[in-house]
């Protein structure tokens, strides 16, 4: 690096930059905390909507097994598959799921009784509670490390990078200053010699 004028120039830009920088990291980890912390209320409340619907599915089975047997419960497992489509949603750059909408096949026509009827939507329920759950669950994953790398990258900017500039700055400052006493000095000198001759 230049250790003059041009030197102290480059330095100061890098400074400002990494200062800029801070600011904009610390920006984006109050963002992504505000958002974390929203998200990790959303999971929560899936978390108890999943657990009490998969309560009442397994309740529903029970009656079903008790009422129709375990034959007939299999035997009125549907054939279609389900489709989920995972939809996304961007926050401070970073993708993640948003939401997810099942498509569940048609109903199929139990041979049993209304009990087993009602374990299949309840149990339909329970599916869908739980693929919103996984889904919020994964945003709050990826909103987090992102927020820990964010906070990682701050805290090396502010505690490594920024103070190894300043005291590289200060060195420069200090040569600069000592080289212009310098020549001021030999100014002097040459023009004390000038005059005696």
């Amino acid at each position: 690096m230049n250790s003059g004028r041009s030197g102290r120039l480059v330095l100061t830009a890098r400074l400002a930059t990494a200062r800029r920088a801070v600011e904009l990291l610390d920006r984006k980890q109050r963002a992504l905390a505000v958002e974390c912390e929203r998200l990790e209320l959303v999971a929560g409340r899936a978390a108890e909507d999943f657990e009490r619907k998969a309560r009442t599915a397994a309740l529903w089975l029970r009656r079903s097994n008790a009422l129709d047997g375990e034959r007939t419960l299999l035997a009125s497992l549907p054939e279609a598959t389900v489709e989920v489509a995972v939809e996304y949603d961007v926050t401070m750059g970073i993708r993640h799921p948003a939401g997810v909408g099942v498509t569940f096949g048609p109903e199929p026509y139990p041979a049993g009784s209304s009990a087993l009827v009602q374990a299949i939507r309840e149990h339909r329920t329970a599916l869908a509670a739980a693929l919103e759950l996984a889904a919020v669950q994964r945003a709050v994953v990826l909103l987090s490390a992102e927020l820990a790398l964010t906070r990682q990258q701050q805290r090396a900017l502010q505690l490594r990078w920024i103070p190894k500039l300043e005291q590289q700055l200060t060195v420069l400052v200090q040569r600069l200053d000592e080289s212009e006493r310098e020549e001021n000095v030999r100014l002097r000198w040459a023009a004390r010699r000038g005059h005696e001759s």
